[in-house]
């Protein structure tokens, strides 16, 4: 590569032997575009099941994310490539949709390719890769739901999602307390769950952290805790039956929209200016009160003067606020969000059993935690963990769990974990592949091989002889027709996984098995690579 200029000075850049550099494309493209397909799926295989290892992730500022969720590591990792990028999409398609299984799909993913480039290299053309590949994926799709088994839980026995719960957080970093979080997460989605329509909004769920205290101390808060305290330390600290104000408004005099100037020049016009500042903290206070209020939460902040009036006026308040938690407030306490003073009634007070300021440790900090609220579809999961990065992981575990317990309000189908559904479905797809008389049947059989690469990678990250297992198991569900036997991750003794009580949802599998055919085909179909510097 060498510097040049034109006839009017202008650098350009000469690239040598550029005639002899070509583009890729036909089958040379397809195995490259396989090739950066494969490299992510290798990067999250060591992380897959209870026993997966985690990952250090450095962002280009400095900041560590150790974690073993196959969507936050593809989310934080630099990666260039097109295809590669594609891995990304189809690992965060799941986390949107599903919540939980982003590893197993990108492992899923990256198996079928393998599969496919061997097909490749024997001439089968990417088209019928491509359709035997669909038809295997509803074989298998069609085999989940027959092996599938209805779970019925309700208000009184939620065993069932907790165990399915449990299941999620087996492989996280907070394992060792996976019952109690498991718990604590099927209680908040049933907390905001509308049974009858088998719907819930996580959004009414907010997962809050606090560094200090370990994780045992995670606690449910049926209502909302806020990091924020009294604006005042005179301000009592916990109120009883709270009449809640919530205000977008602040507590400070109308300031004109246009430029203004005040012009001061005696003493008496200051104190007017003075008294008249006074009067309008005097009667938005007095508004407050004349509702029957007996705490402020406040979007906006208030100066001295205001502060030291409201605690005068025997009127707790809280100010800085977020927007967001203004919302979650107004929700669980019935009350409305107040944009004017003028507009402030007794019907649009939210209601609240219990309002308290909690400190933590010797730091002086402090959170207020707004309990027995008169809407209880509202509610909190304080997390507390020995440094940040414990408490982020624990937020991305809880949020996993959250959505399988959501899931399965949704469908209450399960089929069972570790391995054991792969197996069958391969089991399945391998017997159906003699049906098809095309060369598509290669394809079927290719993909029922796919499956096994999620037991296979489950006994490797176990420390178990993976070909050895898998066979074992593979003849175990075969001779006793049986599709409960997966790889015992745990050394538990059995591999039964109905014993073991290791589920996960039918459409989560569904899902994964779909999205990673429908990716695998999209980049089989590609056969050319144009950038930008091509034309």
């Amino acid at each position: 590569m060498a510097l040049a200029f034109d006839e009017y000075g202008r650098p350009f850049i000469i690239l040598k032997e550029q005639e002899q550099k070509t583009r890729l494309s036909g089958l040379e493209a397809q195995k490259a575009n396989v090739s950066a397909g494969r490299a992510v799926s290798r990067i999250l295989r060591t992380s897959l099941g209870p026993k997966g290892m985690d990952k250090m992730l450095q962002s280009p500022d400095g900041d560590v994310t150790i974690t073993n969720d196959g969507a936050t590591i593809l989310e934080q990792m630099d990666v260039d490539n097109q295809i590669a990028k594609l891995m990304v999409e189809l690992s965060r398609s799941q986390d949107y949709e599903i919540g939980d299984g982003t590893t197993g799909v990108v492992v899923m993913a990256g198996a079928l390719l393998e599969q496919a480039e061997q097909l490749l290299e024997r001439g089968i053309h990417p088209i019928r890769i491509a359709e035997g590949y669909e038809m295997a994926s509803r074989i298998a799709v069609e085999h989940l739901e027959r092996i599938a088994q209805k779970f019925d839980f309700g208000p009184t026995n939620i065993e069932p999602l907790v165990q399915t719960c449990m299941t999620t957080l087996s492989s996280k970093i907070v394992n060792r307390c996976k019952r109690a979080l498991a718990e604590i997460s099927v209680k908040a989605v049933l907390s905001v769950a509308d049974l009858e329509r088998k719907d819930v909004n996580l959004d009414l769920i907010k997962v809050e952290g606090k560094v200090g205290g370990k994780l045992e101390d995670t606690e449910l808060v049926y209502g909302i805790t806020v990091d924020k305290d009294m604006s005042h330390p005179q301000m009592p600290k916990q109120i009883e039956d709270a009449k809640i104000a919530i205000l977008t408004c602040p507590f400070e005099p109308p300031k004109p929209k246009t430029k203004h100037k005040v012009d001061i020049d005696t003493v008496e016009k200051f104190q007017t200016l003075r008294q008249q500042e006074q009067k309008y903290f005097d009667d938005m206070v007095q508004k407050c009160k004349d509702v029957g209020a007996t705490l402020v939460i406040c979007q906006w902040g208030f100066d001295d003067e205001a502060n030291h009036l409201l605690m005068h006026q025997n009127l707790p308040a809280v100010r800085w606020v977020g927007g967001v938690e203004l919302e979650l407030i107004a929700i669980a306490t019935g009350g409305r969000i107040v944009p004017r003073f003028q507009e402030l009634t007794p019907e649009k007070l939210g209601r609240a059993g219990l309002v308290r300021e909690k400190s933590f440790g010797t730091t002086k900090d402090k959170m207020l935690y707004i309990e027995h609220c008169a809407n209880s579809r509202a509610v909190t999961i304080f997390i507390r963990g020995g440094n940040k990065m414990m408490i982020e992981e624990t937020k991305r575990s809880i949020h996993d769990a959250l959505c399988v317990a959501r899931n399965l309000i949704r469908n209450n189908f399960i089929v069972y974990g570790g391995g054991a559904a792969e197996i069958s479905c391969s089991i399945a797809v391998e017997a159906a592949a003699d049906k098809y008389p095309g060369v598509e049947q290669y394809a079927i059989r290719a993909f029922a091989d796919a499956l096994d690469a999620v037991p296979v990678a489950l006994a490797e990250n176990s420390g178990l002889q993976p070909i050895e297992m898998l066979s074992a198991v593979k003849s175990q569900q075969i001779k006793e027709n049986n599709p409960h036997f997966g790889i015992d991750c745990n050394d538990v003794g059995t591999n039964d996984m109905c014993e073991q009580n290791v589920f996960e949802t039918l459409i989560g599998k569904q899902q994964q098995i779909l999205l990673a055919t429908q990716v695998v085909k999209m980049i089989l179909k590609i056969d050319d690579v144009i950038s930008p510097s091509d034309y």
